[in-house]
């Protein structure tokens, strides 16, 4: 399932575009005292940043919701960026293993790196590694974040504990949504493209009719095979599902085509995402903001398909 995140690890062309910072400018310009971190993926350099405070200055090096993360190209400025981070959170599951190579060239005995793969317990055959979609990750991630940014500033630690504590309270409005979506409308029948918000609706409750196998394809770039296409298409023509979760940083005619046989037929859009929505989303309020476009579609057969 990994073909399409093996990504490059340097390009010879900058990609400045999707070097967005979460607080500030680069490490290079941090003020004595203040830890430097990075985010392979924006919502981790969100939660780190919400952890972290005052005390750190935050980079997301995937950022661009517009852009297709599968064939995101690590330029020598990323490399930089990575390189001079005390603290990296990344996702794992070979989903940004150009942060690997980049680590590995610029060995540092004191840097700290979250792989939430590994942090999870999970195993590489993971088949689905979009990881911040499920409700038990980031109070995990939060938890990590706060325990290494103690060891590189143990005079903050109570300051990041403290942050934790706020963190997961600020989680319970999203808990809240998924825990009322799951009395009230669990066992909705859905279409999905990609794996990207599977986790989130596993904890819903909802019934996933796309079979995995297609989404693996779409995923990993492989050409569907027309008894899938058949087959997706009568989800939407039949009525058999309810709601379409349509990932809006990677598509192609295929997915393109699903979507227009979704419109077709009234089924409800709701868009999903492998980065954050900027500006104006932190972690928490985006998960909140799914679950709401989600319980549009089913209630009120409103499409979401953007945030």
């Amino acid at each position: 399932m990994q073909v399409r995140y093996a990504l490059t690890a340097i390009a010879l062309t900058a990609t400045a575009g999707l070097l967005a910072t979460a607080c500030s400018a680069s490490s290079a310009g941090t003020s004595p005292g203040v830890i430097s971190a990075v985010g392979a993926e924006n919502e981790y350099a969100n939660v780190i940043s919400q952890i972290g405070g005052k005390y750190v200055t935050v980079s997301a090096i995937e950022s661009n919701p517009n852009t297709d993360p599968h064939s995101f190209e690590a330029s020598p400025a990323v490399a930089r960026e990575v390189a001079d981070a005390q603290l990296i959170v990344q996702n794992g599951i070979g989903y940004d293993t150009y942060m690997n190579r980049i680590e590995s060239s610029s060995a540092s005995s004191s840097r700290k790196v979250i792989d939430v793969q590994q942090l999870l317990g999970l195993p590489d055959s993971t088949p689905n590694p979009h990881l911040w979609y499920s409700p038990g990750t980031m109070p995990k991630v939060a938890g990590a974040i706060a325990a290494d940014l103690s060891k590189l500033s143990p005079a903050h630690a109570a300051y990041f504990r403290a942050n934790v504590t706020k963190f997961d309270k600020s989680l319970q409005p999203w808990l809240t949504a998924i825990a009322q979506f799951k009395a009230a409308y669990g066992g909705t029948p859905v279409a999905v493209t990609e794996p990207v918000g599977d986790y989130m609706l596993q904890a819903v409750g909802a019934d996933i009719k796309t079979p995995f196998g297609l989404q693996a394809d779409i995923m990993n770039g492989v050409d569907l095979s027309p008894q899938y296409v058949s087959l997706q298409d009568s989800l939407f023509a039949q009525h058999k599902v309810k709601v379409f979760l349509y990932n809006q940083q990677v598509t192609d005619t295929v997915t393109k085509s699903f979507l227009a046989e979704a419109n077709r037929y009234g089924i409800p859009v709701v868009g999903v995402y492998e980065t954050m929505p900027t500006p104006g989303y932190s972690y928490q309020s985006w998960m909140l903001a799914e679950v709401n476009a989600l319980r549009k579609a089913v209630a009120s057969k409103v499409s979401t398909e953007k945030l």
